[in-house]
């Protein structure tokens, strides 16, 4: 093995390393932010007893998990019910490694290390575990592959309610990700390549994507709360109709591992939206291109900072709006988010074909403003004029037939 691909191989499993370990803690950290967040909204302490301000909670807690007692319904497929938790668990962990969490640094390795021996890398050190050229099509085809493990988990059991919940997960998860697919077709059209490094480039170039396509904003991150059923859209383990949903027979570590995917897909959907719509490590401009130690950091602190606020955004989402009923859920993504994502392709289509054959010579910048003001409209005729009981068929419809029969 040469030299240089001793050095790609030992950089890739280091950074591996990093993030994985990273996102466990983070996850692990998320619960209790999620506690601390919920109890603040409520005018409570939360979490306060273990360790320091209770930050070692997260430690009792899985110390509880791997102590407690497992359980295993008699009636229970044995082989898809200890696989299921595993298939929802790593294709969430999978998610984190393409996302580019800093700007590239430049790095010039020219050593030997015992074992391996001598060991070369020169040039930029992209800051993403596989910076794959597909990129957010990567994103979308592994976590779809999230819901077999739902699925699994829900016909396994061989519980009613476990089954029911199951079966939510998967409609509800195939519907949305329909959305959430055609939602990042505006971006491919304004960058023409689904690289996240490609996407965070085009947007140094112009504005931030949320401007332009603020849309498609809208359109992903509410299809990224219901992938990550999270509320409204928890339907798949509502408390008060399935008691737990497709978990409700897990215990220990292997209901565990629930929460854990749920929580690394938060991650990824927050980095995801931060990384198309904002910017990604993006301070504003083309400074952070040097490749010095110092503008990656920077920029890694920005990519935290973004990814931190869309994930309290999530949390704070959850502790404030109430549950949709199943067939509000599926009346939004059916009948509003799906047909509202390919009429917005086609306005930026036609509107991009209008700029490129009637003003060519437009800069990136003009042409974004153009869509800017574009999208402003459209978000004034969908969230002012349509959206008030036109298009969601729900209990406002049934009241107004209810009054008018009277």
């Amino acid at each position: 093995m040469n030299p240089e691909l001793k050095g790609f191989l030992l950089l890739s499993v280091l950074k591996m390393l990093v993030v994985f370990t990273v996102v466990m803690v983070g996850v692990a950290l998320l619960t209790l932010m999620e506690r601390k967040v919920s109890a603040w909204m409520q005018n409570r302490r939360g979490p306060n007893r273990v360790g320091y301000a209770g930050l070692l909670q997260p430690v009792a807690d899985g110390v509880k998990n791997f102590a407690k007692e497992e359980t295993f319904p008699a009636e229970a497929n044995p082989v898809l019910f200890l696989l299921a938790p595993a298939m929802a668990f790593i294709p969430a962990l999978l998610l984190s490694a393409v996302i580019p969490w800093a700007a590239p640094l430049q790095v010039d390795l020219d050593r030997s290390f015992w074992l391996i021996g001598h060991v070369t890398y020169h040039g930029r050190l992209v800051m993403a575990v596989a910076d794959l050229p597909v990129g957010f099509l990567f994103v979308l085809a592994i976590s779809s592959l999230g819901v077999y493990g739902i699925a699994l988990a829900g016909w396994a059991s061989n519980s009613k309610y476990s089954l029911l919940g199951g079966l939510r997960a998967s409609a509800q998860m195939v519907s949305y990700e329909v959305a959430m697919g055609i939602s990042l077709v505006p971006v491919l059209l304004l960058t023409g390549n689904a690289t996240f490094s490609e996407v965070i480039h085009a947007q140094q170039q112009g504005l931030w994507f949320v401007l332009p396509l603020t849309l498609s904003f809208f359109i992903f991150l509410v299809a990224g709360l219901a992938e990550t059923n999270r509320l409204p859209f928890d339907l798949p383990e509502a408390e008060s109709e399935l008691i737990a949903g497709y978990h409700t027979e897990y215990s220990a570590m292997k209901f565990s591992m629930f929460p854990i995917a749920e929580y690394a897909n938060m991650v990824t959907v927050s980095a995801m939206t931060a990384t198309l719509f904002f910017g990604g490590w993006d301070w504003f401009g083309r400074w952070d291109e040097s490749g010095t130690l110092l503008v990656t950091l920077l920029t890694g602190a920005g990519m935290f900072l973004k990814t931190f606020f869309f994930l309290f955004l999530i949390m704070w989402i959850r502790w404030t709006l109430p549950r949709f009923r199943y067939d509000q859920l599926m009346a939004l993504g059916w009948k509003f988010l799906i047909p509202l994502a390919l009429a917005y392709v086609m306005v930026v289509c036609f509107v991009l074909w209008v700029l490129e054959t009637i003003a060519g010579g437009m800069s990136v910048v003009g042409k974004q403003l153009v869509l800017f003001g574009v999208s402003a409209v459209l978000c004034y005729v969908v969230f002012f004029i349509l959206d008030r009981g036109a298009i969601l068929s729900g209990s406002y419809h049934r009241r107004a037939d209810a009054t008018a029969r009277s």
